[in-house]
């Protein structure tokens, strides 16, 4: 998945303080590459391997290099590497672009950005935020919480009650994250993290009540920017024909973006308190993270007691 140099400029303004020094207009270019690169060698003349389609940084010792190089020579270097159709150049350190650099920009169309962060750690973190960034992602129908530490997302036909159970589990001190639609993409560690989209971050849907705006209402910690997604819990409308999980050994999973997540079935009835049935099922799945599974356990102590039983 590729992104443009004024979506990475965006994500990056705040944990790098990323700004853009010239080419505002050219921050429509494609970074087609997730890792950022140092153009060393390419600044030398060897472009051999050279990653072009990735973003170019210029630290300490590509400056130092190009100053001691001669106007004509540095030109024709700079000249060089923009050739190559690169999608940006970042200086660290909060570096003025050299008068070569600047030109060469405005002639090949590349914008120019500036961090104060020193490099390795400018890049370190960078790549992070694009591997984030260019993350396979999916748009789910549901609406994700976080219960005391555990990513919960409810799922279930419209009109179910997820919103309204969302509600009341955030009157218990509990944080929404996304309301009926939540993004979902894989991180670097192969974890689902869950988020609100731009457009409906902070609010939810409440029928018969409308738009209501979540952290005006219950505070700024009533609300998660994103959440690891540890369970999924299906809502459903109860059905006596149908026999539903008694003892938890059953374990489901659903397949999210190639990750096996928990799944867990939640039949509605009239009179049922779900907001609590599915606080429980989070203290219970925290639980089953830490060692302890309720149900496995009591399982064991029931066939240690048979045969007990038929040994005596």
């Amino acid at each position: 998945m590729s992104i443009t140099v004024e979506k990475f400029v965006e994500e990056g303004r705040d944990p790098f303080s990323l700004e853009v020094v010239a080419g505002h207009e050219y921050l429509g270019r494609i970074i087609k590459e997730a890792a950022l690169n140092r153009p060393g060698l390419a600044l030398a003349g060897f472009f051999q391997h050279f990653a072009h389609l990735r973003v170019q940084v210029l630290g300490l010792a590509e400056n130092a290099y190009l100053k001691s190089l001669t106007p004509d020579e540095r030109g024709q270097r700079l000249h060089r590497l923009y050739q190559k159709k690169i999608p940006c150049v970042v200086l660290t350190r909060n570096r003025q672009p050299s008068s070569e650099i600047l030109e060469c920009a405005e002639a090949f169309k590349v914008p120019i950005l500036k961090t104060p962060m020193i490099t390795n750690r400018f890049i370190n973190l960078a790549t992070l935020l694009m591997e984030n960034l260019t993350a396979p992602l999916v748009r789910y129908q549901g609406t994700m919480l976080e219960i005391m530490g555990i990513g919960v997302l409810m799922e279930g036909q419209a009109g179910i009650g997820k919103s309204e159970t969302a509600l009341a589990l955030i009157e218990r001190g509990h944080s929404l994250v996304s309301d009926d639609l939540t993004v979902l993409r894989k991180d670097s560690t192969g974890a689902i993290v869950g988020y609100a989209d731009d457009m409906t971050r902070y609010h939810m849907e409440i029928r018969g009540l409308g738009i209501i705006h979540v952290p005006s209402l219950f505070g700024v910690a009533s609300m998660r920017r994103e959440m690891h997604l540890d369970l999924v819990v299906r809502l459903e409308r109860f059905d006596p024909k149908k026999e539903y999980d008694r003892t938890g050994l059953n374990s489901e999973t659903i397949s999210i973006l190639g990750a096996d997540v928990p799944l867990l079935t939640i039949p509605v009835a009239a009179g049922r308190d779900i907001a609590h049935v599915v606080e429980v099922a989070a203290l219970n799945q925290k639980l089953k993270q830490l060692g302890h599974d309720a149900a496995k356990e009591l399982d064991e102590k029931l066939v240690r007691a048979l045969e007990r039983k038929r040994r005596m």
